[in-house]
């Protein structure tokens, strides 16, 4: 087939973003640019990579168009270029969990072990919100929080969890999220507060996949 076919040129293209997906730390590192933008420094901090790796990953992406940057000072600052990059994720994470057997594997040995409960759905967690009858708890790192975070979510970061019981109510059910719906902190959130006793359920997924769902975020909007 001839290079100058355009449904070709087009296969291209779509194989270079698929390129740029294609590693474990671009995966990570869209994951903390989805909650709100970020510097470099911070990505590389909350993925564990060195500075200059986490910026030649974020450049890949950049250059893809899966992210968007911008400088402020001395710093670059990235952020999703387009929420349709979260709906991408979720397509790609749900072939790989019904097609994959070392994707159920780790999902029964780590996951499930920690919370086999269903999830909160988001149109069940409206209902409850406005209903007043759920706790909405974000345990996520304060810095996230304030990047943007689901309306009526009372921020105890997981580290904090356990010294912050009092500020949770008993006698109501806490739906607790975080990043998204593989994020370890609501999970590890969870099965500590069903070991001191609380009724605790995990939302089905996190702030980016609410936000892409085109439900309200409180805090800085995405939008460069």
């Amino acid at each position: 087939m001839s290079s100058a076919n355009p449904k070709h040129a087009l296969f291209i293209q779509f194989a270079a973003v698929a390129k740029a997906l294609a590693h474990e730390h671009r995966l990570e590192l869209i994951e903390h640019v989805g909650q709100g933008e970020r510097s470099v420094e911070r990505l590389a901090e909350l993925s564990g990579l060195s500075i200059a790796n986490a910026s030649q990953h974020l450049q890949q992406l950049r250059r893809t168009g899966l992210v968007a940057a911008r400088r402020d000072g001395k710093h670059v600052l990235y952020r999703l270029a387009d929420d349709a990059v979260v709906t991408m994720l979720a397509t790609l994470r749900g072939i790989a969990e019904r097609t994959a057997g070392e994707v159920e594997k780790v999902v029964a040995g780590y996951f499930r072990k920690r919370d086999g409960m269903e999830a909160v759905s988001r149109k069940d967690l409206i209902r409850r919100l406005k209903d007043g009858t759920v706790t909405l708890l974000d345990v996520r790192p304060e810095d996230e929080f304030a990047l943007g975070h689901l309306p009526g979510a009372v921020n105890i970061p997981l580290k904090e969890l356990e010294k912050r019981l009092a500020e949770l109510p008993k006698r109501r059910e806490v739906v607790a999220y975080c990043r998204g719906p593989y994020c370890v902190l609501a999970f590890e959130a969870v099965a500590a507060l069903r070991q001191r006793g609380f009724k605790v359920r995990r939302l089905e997924d996190g702030l980016p996949e609410w936000r892409a769902a085109g439900l309200p975020v409180v805090g800085p909007s995405q939008a460069g």
